[in-house]
């Protein structure tokens, strides 16, 4: 059966807004605009925090192609244009002033002041529940439902839990708090990728534009590797363009689950045969990008911890079930664990986090991350030492409690300043050239 042919443009980065402007072009993006249209800009800010400011390479989508995208739709005609976005602060009390100060660091207002672009905080705006099919309802921002015409801007970056995040993926920054938990089902039926692959079926006409000026692997956050990798994916269908963004990161698209659901649920083809390269040759641009930091054999802890020779703790492989704010905390207690680590085997201490992970009964002592793990070994009879960090998310203070009940002796000040934490992974890259913070910059020129 021959499949419809999706154009999808890849290309180098080379010059600001002539850059955008060609592989909008060659994929016939523009033709998706006309004047008078309300558009909403969906860039990807999957984490922000007030403490430190840094450019997040790799991470967040770039101020230079958000800049270029506002541009080109104005020479489109367009005037009503917004940025929205949802990200999530640690402290559910910040997330709007850490909204307002992203924008403004990121040079969103400049924007608004140049150009009359709107900027929208997703959990300020009101949420419409959406029936997605199969029992599968989220709560989408009204704002990005009603609009026209959706410039959809996800960084080129790998997942730890999805494979990749790209266009398809980055839709979940539009859905509220608790439809987020619901993607993270602890229902095997209806899991993670399940849910992801629909968050694109109930949009408006689109225009995905993947943003590689950096890519990442072992994302989404900061602790993962970056790359400058100068690359621009752009497609007037998303599947596409996440299957284009796939190949490039090394990873075969029918092998990224989100994407073999969608293929399914959609009647598509899993892999490129419907999909018409413009521009650069995927191989000649591709390179394998890991998608998460390996594990031992048995899951029971990262495998550079087992090379450190770390012993008496298993901090188990997390699950499809953790969801965002326990994942977010994730890498700053083991950041916090590994440097407490001084030779001696710890007393069979174990993780567990996520919402269906079971205790193991050698242990003697069994910390619960997040009230969903509290929860689910409620009345496990298996545990010795029951050590609950419940709350969603958990509090800082309970963590520590939590880690020094167990024997593990950490440094409280890393928890207690976590937020300092990505300022210090960025600054691996602060003496590299190629990683220009300009980039994350709105300057006043074009």
């Amino acid at each position: 059966m021959k499949h419809h042919s999706y154009p999808v443009a890849v290309g180098r980065f080379e010059k600001p807004f002539t850059s955008v402007q060609q592989v909008v072009d060659d994929c016939r993006g523009g033709r998706l605009f006309k004047p008078g249209q309300r558009v909403v800009i969906k860039p990807n800010i999957v984490f922000w925090t007030r403490a430190v400011v840094f450019p997040k390479y790799g991470v967040i989508t770039t101020s230079r192609v958000v800049h270029d995208v506002v541009a080109l739709l104005c020479d489109y005609g367009i005037r009503d244009i917004s940025i929205l976005e949802g990200s999530v602060a640690l402290d559910p009390a910040e997330t709007a002033v850490q909204a307002a100060h992203a924008f403004e660091t990121l040079g969103y207002r400049k924007l608004a002041r140049r150009y009359g672009v709107k900027t929208h905080n997703v959990f300020e705006r009101p949420f419409r529940r959406v029936d997605l099919g199969d029992g599968i309802r989220l709560r989408f921002c009204a704002d990005i439902l009603d609009c026209d015409r959706i410039v959809n801007l996800p960084v080129l970056k790998t997942h730890a839990q999805t494979v990749v995040s790209l266009g398809i993926k980055n839709l979940k920054g539009t859905i509220d708090i608790a439809s987020r938990k619901t993607c993270h089902s602890a229902d095997p039926g209806k899991d993670l990728h399940c849910h992801v692959a629909r968050l694109a079926d109930p949009m408006p006409p689109m225009l995905t534009l993947i943003d590689g000026i950096y890519s990442a692997e072992r994302g989404p956050n900061v602790d993962g590797r970056m790359h400058r990798s100068n690359i621009l994916v752009a497609a007037a269908d998303v599947f596409a363009a996440d299957k284009v963004g796939a190949r490039l990161l090394g990873h075969p698209p029918p092998q990224v689950p989100h994407l073999a659901y969608y293929a399914a649920n959609h009647n598509r083809p899993s892999d490129l045969s419907d999909v018409q390269v413009v521009g650069a040759a995927i191989d000649d641009l591709a390179r394998y990008h890991e998608a998460a930091f390996p594990y031992t054999e048995n899951g029971e802890m990262p495998a550079f911890w087992a090379r450190k020779g770390i012993e008496g703790l298993a901090y188990r492989q997390y699950d499809l079930t953790m969801c965002t704010y326990c994942s977010g905390l994730t890498g700053v207690v083991m950041t916090a664990i590994m440097a407490a680590w001084e030779g001696r085997p710890w007393d069979d201490v174990e993780v567990l986090s996520g919402k269906v992970m079971q205790a193991d009964p050698t242990k003697k002592h069994t910390i619960l991350l997040g009230k969903c793990m509290c929860r689910a070994n409620r009345d496990n009879p298996n545990i010795r030492h029951r050590i609950p960090i419940n709350g969603c998310p958990p509090k800082k203070d309970q963590i520590i409690k939590a880690l020094h009940a167990a024997g593990i002796d950490i440094d409280d000040n890393i928890i207690l300043h976590l937020e300092q934490l990505p300022g210090l992974l960025m600054k691996r890259y602060a003496r590299r050239p190629e990683f220009e913070p300009g980039h994350f910059e709105v300057k006043d020129g074009p």
